[in-house]
């Protein structure tokens, strides 16, 4: 990754056994769950969330579905309001 930046986290050992990962498949997911929610929350765009979660745009669409989080940051008001404003 150009420019980017390493973090430490220390975790017990025993949250990779209950969750039945190792580290970097829980490194990678804990990457697409905040980018998701950061998504979700309008913190990100798609394109800079599949760029945290360390996936491509479509692969990012897919996940999103697999979250159950729409892929649409306009909701029914804001469509409303478009059309009016037209």
């Amino acid at each position: 990754m150009e420019n980017s930046v390493n973090l430490t986290l220390s975790l017990p050992r025993s949250v990779f056994a209950v969750l039945r990962q190792e580290p970097s498949q829980f490194v990678a997911e804990m990457r697409l769950a905040a980018a998701v929610k950061w998504y979700e929350m309008r913190r990100l765009s798609q394109a800079k969330a599949a760029e945290v979660a360390g996936l491509s745009r479509a692969e990012f669409l897919a996940a999103l579905a697999e979250f159950g989080v729409s892929p649409f940051q306009t909701d029914a008001d804001e469509l409303v309001a478009e059309v009016l404003d037209a």
